[in-house]
């Protein structure tokens, strides 16, 4: 369909199955992509978290300081993942919190039906 890859996590974080905190979940199924903050500060690495767990942990989220691995402190009582929860861009689309066997078929539904409409408007092979 022209992607030559993609992935999904955060919908799976908000399946019945995930070992994620509820809140976590919660969390996610109540947010927005405005609600992600991209920062290097808890880990030295760039990634996306989830506002209301910054907040939640004390900091302010628009004046994060920028970091380095080199400076990292793992030995913080606010670990990153237990404390500061990851997200993905996609989190505006995640309703409920399911379990994965519903995504799962929701996802194989929606590719189904999009396939569909590409071959039939001819931009897709009847391989797809």
């Amino acid at each position: 369909m022209g992607a030559d890859f993609a992935y999904i996590g955060t919908a799976f974080i908000a399946t019945e199955e995930a070992r994620a905190a509820e809140a976590h979940k919660r969390m996610i199924v109540d947010s927005v992509a405005s609600d992600i903050v991209y920062s290097n500060l808890f880990t030295g690495v760039h990634g996306n978290y989830l506002r209301g767990s910054i907040v939640a942990a004390g900091l302010d989220p628009d004046k994060l300081e920028l970091s380095h691995a080199s400076q990292m402190d793992f030995s913080s009582s606010r670990k990153a993942w237990r404390d500061i929860w990851g997200s993905g861009q996609g989190i505006g689309a995640i309703q409920a919190i399911q379990p994965a066997k519903t995504l799962i078929a929701r996802l194989r539904r929606e590719y189904q039906g999009a396939a569909q409409e590409m071959r039939s408007a001819g931009t897709l092979s009847r391989a797809a």
